[in-house]
């Protein structure tokens, strides 16, 4: 691609892939190699921005970005990182929705490397399996850290979900702030970007409603 086409797909946030884009030797190297591959790169980085990094303020600054995206940005890369997400009898045989909302997005744009911060909304319908209630937690924090695209956040939680409870019957809602759009381009501080992801019976119309009338801020589609 050109600079322009590259421009063009950055600022308007395509995706090219519901997976995350891996290679296929994506975990051949240990953290601890990868940690020190990119501290040696990230210094070149600071180097060409001129930076003086004999100061004591900045000598560390490398290592320190290294393991960060290593250990805690992307951790959720690292399919050995997925929280095990352990399922239930419905013994007291509820049938009718669960929500979870209000859960911390702390992620990153897939296109700039800068923070998506917001909420999502999940909710499902039981059948035979139930989930405890801080396994949803963990499992968009899981894929909300990665470099990511929203929409396909939305859906990874959504099928991971699904396959999971072994029902088509879950909703996610993700409504968060890109600071690729309040930063840099637009630099439109005020929008936020919401995506919702449904399948089974929350196809029905009032179904949906029903959940959007349970959160605190009644999102709508």
């Amino acid at each position: 691609m050109d600079k322009s086409q590259i421009e063009l797909l950055g600022d308007n946030h395509i995706a090219t892939s519901v997976k995350t884009p891996m290679r296929p030797d994506a975990f051949d190297r240990s953290d601890e190699e990868k940690i020190e591959n990119i501290q040696s790169h990230f210094y070149k980085i600071m180097e060409e921005l001129g930076l003086d990094l004999t100061d004591e303020s900045l000598s560390g600054t490398p290592y320190r970005f290294a393991k960060m995206y290593v250990k805690e940005l992307f951790y959720g890369l690292n399919p050995n990182n997925k929280p095990k997400i352990s399922t239930f009898p419905n013994t007291y045989g509820y049938q009718r929705m669960l929500v979870e909302q209000d859960i911390t997005i702390d992620s990153s744009c897939e296109h700039h490397f800068l923070p998506i911060v917001g909420k999502a909304h999940v909710a499902y319908i039981p059948k035979d399996k139930v989930v405890g209630l801080s396994k949803i937690n963990r499992l968009v924090d899981y894929y909300s850290h990665r470099p990511q695209v929203q929409e396909r956040l939305c859906l990874q939680i959504l099928t991971d979900l699904q396959e999971t409870l072994e029902t088509e019957d879950v909703i996610v809602i993700v409504h968060a702030k890109h600071l690729c759009v309040s930063s840099r381009g637009i630099k439109d501080k005020e929008s936020f970007t919401t995506t919702v992801e449904y399948g089974g019976k929350f196809k029905d119309d009032k179904l949906r409603q029903e959940f959007y009338g349970l959160l605190e801020n009644n999102f709508k589609e």
